[in-house]
């Protein structure tokens, strides 16, 4: 059996087929991926499918190795522990710069996030979760602190899989994140930071 792709940038749309399944999940850590049985399955060319893992292997949502197939890498807890340990200091700078303003980009994330059907595929919160927080970041205005960020979004995409069980109700991911949003808004300062550290300490604890 063949899932065949449209022809329109077809390694774009192997990309993204790859990556749902990733960010959903349904390809668990250190499942190969390789290049033959992913040809036959979408019925496309093998240097297509080379393309398209190169993509998400550039992207940290992939490890490739000497003779050994692309695959997912794992996230641990104890990984879990260190990216929050780099992550929070980066997030307080962000509440202490943003706070008592609102940010549109980041409402606009929350809104799509809001309005994704109960069935939609995991990735899809994952993709709304990641533009809130990005949009958050970007709006502090600095170059250096968006890198920062910036490298640690791969591996917190993939820890974001780990909260799929956590959030069967996506009301809740909605709920904690409209909380957040409204104490960067309204401040003050110490308040936002308060709310920044008890909502990834909250979240990620329950992971």
């Amino acid at each position: 059996m063949t899932l065949p792709l449209r022809p329109v940038s077809t390694v774009g749309a192997l990309a993204d087929a790859l990556r749902s399944r990733v960010l959903s999940g349904e390809i668990a850590p250190g499942t190969p991926l390789p290049e033959q049985e992913i040809a036959a399955f979408y019925g496309v060319a093998r240097p297509t499918v080379r393309e398209a893992l190169a993509t998400l292997v550039h992207e940290g949502l992939l490890r490739r190795e000497r003779n050994r197939s692309a695959y997912v890498p794992e996230v641990t807890l104890a990984d879990l522990d260190d990216l929050m340990y780099v992550r929070r200091p980066l997030e307080d700078l962000m509440a202490q710069a943003v706070s008592g303003r609102e940010v549109p980009e980041a409402e606009a994330a929350l809104y799509r996030m809001a309005a994704l059907p109960a069935d939609a595929p995991w990735s899809e919160a994952v993709a709304e979760h990641m533009a809130l927080h990005q949009a958050l970041i970007d709006a502090v205005g600095s170059p250096r602190l968006e890198r920062l960020y910036g490298a640690l979004a791969a591996e917190t995409r993939l820890g974001l899989v780990r909260l799929r069980e956590v959030y069967r109700d996506r009301d809740v991911l909605v709920r904690e994140h409209r909380a957040l949003l409204d104490a960067i808004a309204h401040g003050p300062a110490e308040r936002a930071r308060a709310a920044v550290a008890e909502h990834l300490s909250h979240s990620w604890g329950r992971s």
